[in-house]
């Protein structure tokens, strides 16, 4: 029986983000209980991070993972940030797709969707509420919140339970959540991994963690260099597309729309813009909402033909070279360590991006199997951990298709090698909203090549010089064992007694300490004794 369009469109609805999310909980990472649990650490983590960097306060973090059950824990979060105001707690926590990095910057998100995601999953596991205590300055005060609330997926925004003023310190957020259905684990893609990895990318940080067992764990900074802040950076011409200028157009206050181009995109000067207006003929006096897509399909394409500066760089901010080793130092305790950061690049014509990738070697590297350790290898981007999705993120597989045994290490697979590679962008190219694998860009995969080749260059001469240093040690044992018994030996059988050999024998074996220790004197009565003895042997 045939059924009317108008029947067929009863059950027609909208959902609001929150209720999209409710149903596709895995898209924002929540997927399987230890990895669950893992994204709530990472949300959080980050955006205590972001907060404080940019009120120029080195970021201190406390954590609390209290387990009531099995799979059932108490989550206390407390940072020493500048805070949320009052009027803005339930649009950070229960409103997705809300925040204040929704611009052209470097940041650690991108979207919008973590604290508030962080909030939905406690809400759909345990059904209890969230409880928050903000402190921050307004004026020369400091004012303090609590707060318990839900979040209202129906409306997308904050269902307020319990508010009242109270006392506070210091500036900072603290949040309590409860959970269900996930996991605690000190595997590789654990919570506790994700924090030790997050202190290499970020050594001027400091975690405290209390696990579930009550072990107290303090990870200290080992830098009181606070990062700068990144500058927000115009799109560039060759990264733009016609629904880019469309958009553009329509929400911007100028009245021409060659003063849109050289306001809205990077290295578009003056003479560029009458360049595009002779090439394509369009008017660009006229009105920005006057543009028609077919001439801004024009004018990409022709952005496409011509030469453009690369874009600017002062909006990427990496961690640099000397501040990743000493992040390494302080958490792998390394007997080799290498770092590199790269010049800035672009990929897709138009987007920057900086590799930066370090190598440690000895100590704590590697990761423990059974009985043996093995190499590992850490992801970042943005100084943020990627703990999942490794085989498809480009990352990776531009670090395994380096051929590892050209730097003298034969099995890579189980040498104690830790490999650090990070990538800064105002625009990684994550593969999913999950933000845990890069996207296979050519420039991206070249540039991690390169930076792995170089620092693995310093650590062939490491190693090569580790084997020589080998190799003279058993040399100068065999010489120390078998020379004294073959001089004694010699001795008995001439009838004289034992000479002086330790000098000879340390020049031998190369042992400058022994020389040291040896008078000058004595040296010169043993020269001259044995000089005496070749003449009475003659």
């Amino acid at each position: 029986m045939e059924r009317e369009a108008s029947e067929l469109f009863e059950e027609f609805k909208e959902l609001t983000a929150s209720e999209f999310f409710r149903r596709n909980k895995q898209m924002l990472g929540f997927s399987g209980k230890i990895r669950s649990l893992t994204m709530v650490f990472h949300e959080l983590i980050t955006n205590s991070f972001d907060a404080a960097e940019e009120a120029g306060i080195q970021p201190e973090i406390s954590i609390d993972l209290k387990r009531v059950d099995k799979d059932h824990y108490i989550l206390k979060h407390k940072d020493n940030g500048p805070g949320i105001p009052e009027n803005y707690i339930t649009k950070v926590y229960c409103t997705m797709f809300a925040g204040s990095k929704f611009r052209n910057i470097q940041s650690r998100g991108q979207q919008g969707l973590g604290c508030s995601g962080c909030v939905l999953l406690s809400q759909m596991t345990t059904g209890k509420p969230a409880r928050v205590i903000s402190g921050y300055k307004k004026g020369d005060e400091i004012k303090g919140v609590e707060m318990t609330f839900k979040m209202d997926v129906k409306t997308n925004k904050g269902l307020i339970l319990n508010k009242k003023k109270v006392d506070v310190d210091s500036t900072g957020v603290a949040i309590e959540l409860q959970f269900k259905d996930v996991s605690y684990s000190l595997s590789e893609q654990g919570a506790f991994e994700y924090i030790r990895r997050s202190m290499i990318a970020n050594p001027h940080a400091k975690v405290t963690f209390r696990d579930p067992t009550g072990q107290l764990f303090i990870f200290h900074r080992a830098t009181e260099i606070i990062p700068p802040l990144p500058k927000e950076v115009l799109p560039h011409p060759k990264g733009v597309t016609a629904d880019d200028l469309i958009f553009m157009a329509k929400h911007t206050d100028k009245r021409r729309f060659r003063s849109l181009l050289t306001s809205s995109l990077s290295r578009m000067s003056t003479k560029r813009v009458n360049e595009i207006e002779e090439i394509t003929k369009i008017d660009l006096n006229k009105r920005p909402k006057d543009m028609k897509w077919e001439e801004a399909e024009q004018i990409v394409e022709l952005f496409a033909q011509m030469d453009f500066m690369a874009p600017p760089t002062s909006g990427l901010i990496p961690i640099g070279k000397e501040q990743i080793e000493k992040g390494i130092r302080e958490i792998l305790n390394p007997e080799f360590v290498a770092t590199t950061t790269r010049k800035p690049k672009t990929y897709r014509g138009g987007v920057s991006f900086i590799i930066e990738a370090g190598i440690a070697y000895g100590g704590n590297s590697g990761r423990v199997v059974g009985d043996q350790k093995r190499s590992e290898i850490m992801r970042f981007a943005n100084r943020v951990p990627l703990s999942f999705d490794q085989g498809s993120c480009a990352l990776t597989e531009a670090l395994k298709s380096i051929d590892w045994k050209r730097y003298g290490i034969r099995d890579i697979e189980n040498t104690p090698i830790t490999v650090f590679v990070n990538i800064v962008s105002t625009n990684v190219p994550y593969l999913s909203t999950g933000k845990q694998s890069v996207a296979p860009e050519d420039e991206i995969l070249h540039e991690v090549r390169q930076a792995t080749m170089k620092i693995a260059r310093s650590l062939q001469k490491y190693l090569n010089a580790k084997r020589a240093a080998k190799e003279e040690e058993m040399r100068s044992k065999i010489f120390e064992t078998y020379v004294p018994v073959i001089l004694k030996e010699a001795a008995i059988l001439s009838g004289r007694d034992v000479p002086e050999y330790e000098y000879i024998l340390a020049k031998v074996t190369r042992r400058p300490k022994i020389l040291d220790e040896i008078d000058k004197e004595t040296l010169q009565e043993l020269t001259n004794d044995d000089m005496v003895g070749d003449k009475d042997d003659e």
